[in-house]
Order: C-alpha cells, then structure tokens, then sequence
C-alpha cells in the first residue's frame, strides 16, 4: 500500500501542475514608462487596481488600431513608442473570455505623461448635455453648436477617431449588461 501512495503521489503532483491556472489579462492601466522619456506602460491589474506580477510572456494588444505583440515581464510590458503632443490612446486586449479595451488620455507636460482613464460614459455625455442645454434655451443653440464643433475638433486632432469614439461607447454599454 504505501508502495502504490509513493508511486501515485509524484504522479498526481505533475498532474495537478499540468493543469495550472493560464494567465489572463482581463484589466490593464497606462502608466508612465520610468525608464524612458515619451513613452508609456501597461500594467495588467485585478479589478481592485492591483499589479498583477504573475503576468509574463507575449500577448497581441491592439493600440490605436495597430496591433502589437507586447511583452510582459512581472505583470508590466512597454510600449516603445514616443508621444510627441497629449494625445488619446486606445488600447484594447482579446482573450478567450472575450475583449477588454479602454480609452486614456495622456496628457503630456514639459517632461512626464500622465494617462487619465476617459469613460464611456462621458464621451455619450458632452455631446447629450450639448444638445439638451440647445433645446431647452433657444438662444444658446449656436453657442451649444459651437462647443460641439470644438469637442469633435479636439477629439479628432488629439487622435480619437468616429470609429474609436463608437468603439468605446458600444464596449463600455456591452459590458454594462
């Protein structure tokens, strides 16, 4: 008997490690890259916001619709790409639990970039409220008008495209339900 449970116990504990956990990344955030200058960071997180170091190895991110195969070492991966004005940044990551994407705005100072999460929710909510304040005050149609055509300058020269705009709202409302 205890010849068969020493013989059986390696066996069981290879199986066991046979079936380890495969890593997702099912949350990311933009940070600065520390080591260079005009570049920025993925860091896959848990939903709390915490890094997640057991990330490493390569995985297929789309970036401003480009795609890019990035490496993750200790749950942090670079994105060697220099940002020369503030810009928007759409980042979006397909596993086999389906697709995680998110829109950032960096903003760039003299020498260091900060990334502000944008939601959905507010990209729907500027053009809404634009519209509402149009209709419910009839001389503030053309100033309401105005402050539209300026948001959609701002959003399409600070690189937020129609279809990324649509992109995230759609994103944002599938994974409302």
């Amino acid at each position: 008997m205890r010849r068969i449970v020493k013989v059986l116990f390696p066996l069981l504990l290879c199986l066991s490690s046979a079936f380890a956990d495969k890593m997702d990344i099912k949350n990311f955030v933009l940070k600065d890259n520390p080591f260079a200058t005009n570049e920025v960071a993925i860091v896959a997180v848990d939903t709390t916001g915490i890094s997640q170091e057991k990330i490493n190895g390569d995985f297929l991110f789309t970036i401003n619709s480009f795609q890019e195969t990035l490496k993750f070492e200790n749950g942090t991966a670079f994105y060697h790409h220099k940002l020369n004005k503030s810009s928007f940044i759409f980042v979006k990551h397909e596993n086999e639990q389906g697709s995680h994407s998110t829109l950032f705005y960096v903003y760039k100072s003299d020498s260091k970039l900060t990334p502000i999460h944008v939601s959905w929710v507010v990209l729907v909510a500027i053009p809404v409220i634009l519209i509402l304040l149009g209709y419910m005050f009839k001389r503030f149609i053309i100033i309401a008008a105005v402050i539209f055509c300026v948001f959609i300058y701002f959003n399409h020269s600070s690189g937020l495209g129609i279809p990324t705009f649509f992109e995230t709202v759609i994103d944002g409302l599938k994974h409302m339900f």
